[in-house]
């Protein structure tokens, strides 16, 4: 007998669950479909199971699996010239591709904290025609896949963590749609938010603009709606209940203040100077372009990921930045930066005047 042992582990059942609903119900993989997979290595598990599922739908995979290390090595290192390069390869992929499915894994989520936030700022802006590309395709999905520095990052063991992701992901998202509809049908009506709580009141104009529904479709975990404030509408203050967090670095303790829709007074108690070189990106960055209710009960604790936070019942999400223009949004910006309000402790969201939410529950 061999002294060589082989280390195999069975595919946990829930990632497979998890990429069925991926391939067959997020983005509904056709045949003869180009599917791109892009996944960080440690999430090699969830992109194997997609990748043999749109084999078998009969479409055709293109792999990019990301490796940690280089993107640090390249804001180390890159030109000017370098960072403001976009390859024609990548231009031409992102308009030719059927569908877009991509899987984070970190290997270590403070890989950026001693970058430049200018030059991530600055690459950002760079890619942001191709994420339009992508976004363009109406067919794409962003997912996380369970790895030790998510869990760590959440304050939990891996185990713990698993339990806790596929909780949120794993659920029949087609039941979600009826609920998430009332919810539209409510903002769809308004014209004017307001939201008070500790050290908040905020207000901004919905006037003609749509709920746009969150059902699992775009992202996973998913549970929210979401509408595009009007542009010059934003009045008030409000005080972010969790960090802010932006290539790896927190912004905790964060103030901002509105007037005519834009941001004139902005702090922090950690990272001022990375908040206040965000929001001066463009002249887009200081303006409203999202207004989120969080809806996913599964998800009950801040695990410093912004894909699961902003679904958090019971919470509320103002972006700055980019407003997605389906729902009549036109606020634009290379910047697109979530912030949280936990809305369950003392929390109301009034429209055209009338109790929607009190502490983090519907009232309809």
């Amino acid at each position: 007998m061999s002294s060589h042992t082989i280390n195999y582990k069975m595919t946990d059942p829930r990632t497979k669950k998890l990429a069925d609903i991926l391939v067959n119900y997020s983005i509904n993989v056709k045949t003869g479909n180009t599917i791109l997979i892009r996944f960080h290595v440690d999430a090699k598990p969830l992109a194997l199971e997609c990748y043999k599922l749109i084999l078998k739908k009969g479409a055709y995979a293109k792999l990019k699996p990301i490796v940690d290390g280089f993107s640090y090595e390249f804001y180390k290192n890159a030109s000017e010239t370098q960072l403001n390069h976009v390859s024609k390869m990548e231009k031409y992929e992102s308009k030719n591709i059927d569908g877009h499915i991509f899987i984070g894994g970190d290997y270590n989520t403070k890989e950026f904290s001693n970058i430049d936030p200018k030059k991530v700022a600055t690459r950002r802006k760079v890619l942001n025609p191709i994420l339009k590309a992508r976004l363009k395709k109406d067919n794409w999905v962003l997912c996380k896949y369970p790895t030790h520095a998510l869990a760590q990052d959440a304050e939990m063991s891996l185990s713990e963590f698993e339990d806790f992701l596929y909780k949120a992901t794993n659920i029949e998202w087609k039941k979600e749609i009826k609920f998430q509809k009332k919810i539209k049908a409510y903002l769809d009506k308004a014209k004017h938010v307001r939201i008070t709580c500790k050290d908040t009141d905020i207000e901004f104009s919905i006037k003609g603009r749509q709920g746009i529904m969150c059902c699992g479709e775009r992202n996973m975990p998913d549970g929210e709606v979401f509408i595009a404030p009007v542009e010059k509408s934003t009045n008030g203050k409000i005080s972010y209940s969790f960090p802010a967090i932006y290539g790896g670095k927190e912004v905790t303790g964060i103030k901002l203040e509105f007037k005519a829709g834009k941001v004139i007074k902005a702090t922090a108690e950690k990272n001022q100077a990375l908040l206040e070189k965000m929001i001066s990106i463009d002249k887009g960055a200081k303006f409203l372009g999202e207004f989120g209710i969080g809806l996913n009960k599964g998800l009950n604790k801040f695990t410093r990921q912004i894909l699961f936070d902003e679904k958090m019942g019971g919470t509320i999400h103002l972006a700055l930045g980019m407003a997605y223009k389906e729902g009549g949004g036109k606020n634009d910006s290379a910047l697109h930066w979530d912030m949280i309000k936990d809305l369950r402790k003392g929390g109301i969201i009034y429209l055209d005047g009338k109790i929607f939410q009190k502490n983090g529950k519907f009232v309809f």
